[in-house]
């Protein structure tokens, strides 16, 4: 049976020296939730926040058999649970994505640069840009492109507490963004995306840009992972240096909304 464990703290040693910010988001309790199959003395552990699966411990076929729904992205600890993940998803995809280096030195110039562009380039022409409040949280919620700014939390008044993010508009409609997909005690774990009409404008540089300087106005670590190669090279045209790959699996890829 899978239970929820409001203790966090007997599985830390299970995620013992893994850098994913979306797992301390989990253990910290600020969002997510880790499940497990023994509430007294667990030996495996899944980290869930978002539509992110984090597998720890000793590999447990039930852990991973029994997900929750929809579309899921699972990150196995190592190999032993890459094979259960594979005996319980044989239609899932083994993906590569990229870790970044978590202590980022940022050219604070070239960030506020690129903030600078926007007034400069796109103010003239209808573009509006704006910090997530309550109204655009709305406006996010709208389109599956941007809901993933501010779907990962629970509620509207949890992203507004601890969420953070930057969007511009043309017309009215959100057109680009960069938010805190999850957020934890220090820091946020970016997302950036642009509606496939504005992209190649320098509107996603422009909004994470915008972002950075926001989170180390105040005190917090812009965190970066990216899905493809596409994301690296954003990253490092920010200051973000790739760290390794690691493997993940799309899991019930039908149920993803973009």
């Amino acid at each position: 049976m899978i239970y929820v464990l409001e203790n966090t703290e007997k599985v830390k040693e299970l995620f013992e020296g893994w850098e994913e910010t979306l797992v301390y988001s989990c253990l910290q309790k600020v969002m997510g939730k880790v499940f497990v199959t023994d509430l007294e003395r667990p030996k495996s552990a899944m980290a869930f926040v978002g539509c992110f699966a984090f597998y720890a411990g000793e590999p447990d076929k039930e852990l991973v058999a029994e997900k929750p729904k929809g579309f899921i992205i699972m990150t196995p600890q190592n190999e032993a649970w890459s094979a259960v993940i594979e005996e319980c998803f044989p239609d899932s995809k083994r993906i590569t994505r990229y870790a970044i280096k978590k202590d980022t030195q940022f050219n604070i110039r070239y960030l506020l640069d690129q903030r600078a562009r926007f007034s400069k380039e796109f103010g003239i022409f209808g573009y509006e840009m704006k910090t997530i409040d309550g109204d655009t949280y709305d406006l996010c919620m709208q389109d599956p492109v941007t809901r993933d700014f501010v779907s990962s939390f629970e509620s509207k008044e949890k992203f507004l507490e601890w969420g953070r993010g930057v969007v511009i508009l043309k017309n009215g409609r959100i057109v680009s963004g960069a938010s805190s997909y999850t957020s934890y005690r220090g820091g946020i774990e970016i997302e950036v995306d642009t509606v496939p009409e504005e992209r190649r404008k320098g509107l996603a540089t422009i909004c994470c840009s915008a972002l950075i300087l926001n989170c180390l106005e105040e005190g917090l670590y812009p965190s970066w992972d990216a899905h493809d190669m596409n994301s690296v090279h954003l990253a490092e045209k920010l200051g973000y240096e790739l760290s390794h790959e690691y493997v993940a699996y799309e899991v019930a890829r039908t149920c993803r909304t973009h």
